[in-house]
């Protein structure tokens, strides 16, 4: 057969080696045969077997120890060899992944004069149609191009009623809810430029945190109450969670939207189950967690592991905690050296982002669940008080008290091409 006529796909496996011998058929090997024993067993051996006699014990001794007891006459070859394996046979063949790329450098810097320094206020939040919004003194600015810093002024209060505390875009990307110093929250439509109403009588005091879970606002304010309210009715007051005895610096909705974690200047976390919450009484906590040294204002939801929640702590603690939120068990802390503001999941990869104030003002890059540093980044000059995510998860910016808002391409490229096999880890061969 020439070359041309071969078959690809034998020609793409290892060649089987060529034997002399023919290994589909048994053959007789005249080399292990015994060709007197085989002619005496064809003549004198029939003649054995009609005589009677020659079955005696005597003849029997005697045809052991000649060794004429075989039965075969024909020999063989042992049994063919095993076939070559076209691949080493390997229970699993691991495949290190290349260790992603991540930028030290910022993206963009923009100036964010007249942000508030203030460790428990929340001004910054990035809204699912990809429009960021930071709070600026008296005003709300909305970001709408990041690549060319395109911005548009959304409401800008009385000096009375300000500085504003806190802003958090609904899920749908399209509303936002505004707290304010006096206590009271407005709901704007960001595309009209139109506020839609003013909540109030919820608190006695400033509102710094807010939290939605699809159609219900949880406001948290310097009087310790935890409100939720019913946007799309008139009293709008649906329960009000009691626990904390300070501050409510941060608020967190659990992805599933059934448990609610809230961290306070009172040192406390507490977890809500919603399936509990009461419109006649205050609510009764879940898990009341004390582990905290100082105040708990950054808290982040894993987003691959429902019920595991990380939480940071403030100046006097400087811990990064990890929780299991369905028994209430601290699962690891880890000291950071300096004062925990916020902390974002990577929702592509297992990693963690923690930004800092006293006395390093940096953003760290953790790998989980080792907490091994993967990065630092470290362009602010003051505490970083708050971090948003984009809608695509890569992107993250980050505001701070040396009034610079700051965007990192920390979680990876999008428009990046992946390596072959890079979300593989190990193949199995057999």
């Amino acid at each position: 057969m020439d070359a041309g006529s071969r078959c690809p796909l034998q020609e793409q496996l290892i060649q089987r080696k060529k034997y002399r011998e023919n290994l589909d058929r048994f053959i007789p090997n005249r080399s292990a045969m015994d060709f007197d024993y085989a002619h005496y067993m064809l003549t004198e051996g029939a003649k054995r077997k009609k005589n009677p006699n020659a079955n005696s014990p005597y003849q029997k001794l005697l045809a052991e120890a000649m060794n004429m007891n075989r039965t075969r006459i024909l020999a063989f070859r042992n049994k063919p060899p095993e076939p070559v394996e076209l691949m080493p046979h390997v229970s699993a063949l691991y495949i290190p992944k290349p260790r992603r790329f991540i930028p030290q450098n910022p993206e963009r810097i923009l100036d964010a004069p007249d942000l508030v320094d203030d460790y428990y206020l929340n001004l910054l939040d990035w809204g699912s149609s990809n429009v960021l919004a930071i709070a600026l003194g008296n005003t709300v600015y909305l970001l709408w191009d990041v690549s060319n810093g395109s911005t548009s002024e959304l409401v800008t209060v009385d000096g009375e009623n300000g500085p504003i505390t806190s802003v958090s875009w609904a899920p749908d990307g399209r509303h936002i809810a505004v707290g304010l110093n006096n206590s009271e929250v407005q709901l704007w439509d960001a595309a009209s430029n139109r506020q839609l109403r003013t909540l109030r009588g919820g608190h006695r005091q400033r509102v710094g945190s807010l939290a939605w879970n699809n159609y219900i606002l949880t406001t948290g304010g310097r009087d310790g109450r935890i409100v939720n309210n019913d946007v799309r009715i008139r009293s709008h007051f649906v329960e009000t969670y009691r626990g904390h005895e300070q501050e409510v610096c941060g608020l967190k909705w659990s992805t599933s939207g059934q448990q609610l974690a809230s961290g306070g200047n009172d040192n406390l976390l507490f977890i809500w189950d919603r399936a509990k919450s009461s419109s006649n009484s205050a609510t009764k906590w879940l898990y009341r967690l004390e582990e905290h040294t100082s105040a708990v204002k950054a808290l982040a939801w894993c987003p691959f592991q429902g019920n595991l929640l990380a939480t940071g702590g403030g100046s006097g603690d400087r811990s990064i905690k990890f929780w299991n939120t369905r028994t209430g068990a601290c699962l690891n802390s880890v000291d950071t050296g300096s004062q925990v503001c916020a902390l974002l999941w990577n929702k592509n990869e297992k990693e963690l982002l923690s930004s800092h104030g006293f006395t390093q003002n940096q953003l760290t890059l953790w790998k989980y669940p080792s907490m091994v540093k993967l990065a630092v980044l470290d362009d602010h000059t003051s505490r970083v008080l708050h971090l948003a995510q984009s809608p695509d998860g890569c992107t993250v910016a980050s505001a701070a008290a040396d009034e610079k808002l700051i965007f990192w391409n920390v979680f990876g490229d999008p428009k990046a091409r992946s390596e072959p096999f890079s979300n593989v880890n190990r193949i199995h061969i057999r």
